[in-house]
């Protein structure tokens, strides 16, 4: 008995070791690329006459130096765990989803307005338990909608995702001033931005803790990179979308119906970029504005590719650019440093992470033989 025991233990230690081995191999080139993005920052900041010991140290202080910057960069990272994942979805799918800034824009837009107009409309107030979920499920099945658009452009004419949702965006985005500007523009005479009513206080997440931001948005936003994983790695549809993203052809030998897999997948992710902009009008800053989602959608890519498509990996990414986001102001106090800088920072992870055989040339690690396909080719 004690040595079947001993067996059973050895096989444990065994499996936690070897996933201790994967992910340390995972998260090697990552962490090193984030590394040799801050050097190569570091000169950038010396050569525009600044000290980079300050300009970083800084940079931690104003992301995790007090529990309110903590709050704040916990803020700045809850769109991006959600636009990160939306990403990150299609990616396994095979296909690059770069309308997440339009479906996130579209998803606020249809949030704010669930929120706001459905008590009138009904002539009743609306308790939490249902104006709340109906307020973030709109926001979801818009940026769904807004996804399966080009899944299904793709999975019927071969149409690229990357062109037809590029595309989108400029229709998203135009249809949202539209609406901010005309139809939903807020009527108090008093407002002269493009910008919503204040949506109904039953559709709102309170504040986790009093006067901090840092609201119940960012734990939701943790479940559901959890609830992602899930799928990907423990369900057959989660099977069936990594497979016919990474050999369509194997996939249909196998019986996967790749058109199909195809719409799910740029809807699933349309879905959780839709979720990142209802999470910001119920949490954050109840009601929609024009231009406060600008650039969520597009820095996702890199929090995604940083993350290596893996949503467990998307919280960490989306923390460290959330990090670089709040933090970059109080570098800027302290050192005189343009915020640009924090820009140039992600562009060289981006740079790093994608080029990864030049992180390897450096710092002499073999590279692996498996190749992650995040998007395969023009109508392919």
């Amino acid at each position: 008995m004690e040595a079947k025991q001993g067996q059973v233990n050895q096989k444990f230690k065994t499996r936690i070791q070897r996933w201790f081995a994967s992910s340390w191999s995972a998260l090697l080139v990552p962490l090193l690329a984030v590394l040799t993005a801050f050097v190569v920052g570091g000169i950038v900041i010396a050569m525009a006459g600044g000290n980079p010991f300050s300009a970083y140290l800084g940079l931690l202080e104003g992301a995790f130096g007090s529990t309110k910057s903590l709050s704040e960069t916990t803020v700045w990272a809850t769109p991006y765990i959600f636009a990160g994942l939306a990403v990150a979805l299609a990616f396994k799918g095979g296909l690059f989803n770069i309308g997440a800034e339009g479906q996130l824009a579209l998803g606020a837009v249809a949030s704010a307005w669930v929120g706001y107009a459905l008590p009138g409309l009904l002539g009743i107030n609306l308790p939490t338990i249902f104006l709340l979920p109906l307020t973030v499920l709109a926001g979801v099945i818009a940026g769904g909608i807004w996804g399966a658009i080009p899944g299904w452009l793709k999975a019927r004419t071969g149409g690229h995702e990357v062109i037809n949702t590029i595309m989108m965006n400029y229709i998203a985005l135009n249809m949202v001033s539209y609406l901010l500007n005309g139809p939903m523009k807020d009527p108090n005479p008093l407002n002269v931005i493009a910008r919503t009513p204040e949506i109904a206080e039953s559709a709102r997440f309170t504040p986790i803790f009093s006067g901090y931001r840092m609201h119940w948005g960012f734990i939701l936003a943790i479940l559901i990179a959890i609830l992602v994983w899930f799928l990907l790695w423990k369900t057959t549809l989660g099977f069936e979308i990594r497979t016919a993203g990474a050999n369509p052809d194997a996939g249909k030998y196998a019986g996967v119906n790749v058109g199909r897999t195809i719409v799910l997948s740029m809807t699933l992710s349309g879905m959780l970029a839709g979720m990142a902009g209802a999470i910001e009008v119920t949490a954050l800053n109840y009601r929609h504005e024009l231009g406060f989602s600008i650039g969520y959608g597009f820095d996702a890519i890199a929090i995604a590719l940083l993350a290596k498509s893996h949503p467990l990996g998307v919280i960490l990414s989306a923390i460290l650019f959330g990090a670089m986001r709040n933090g970059g102001t109080r570098m800027q106090f302290l050192t005189q440093i343009p915020v640009d800088v924090i820009s140039v920072i992600q562009a060289l992870i981006l740079l790093f992470v994608a080029a990864d055989a030049i992180v390897r040339f450096i710092f002499r690690i073999k590279a692996r033989e498996e190749r992650v396909v995040l998007t395969r080719g023009w109508g392919g």
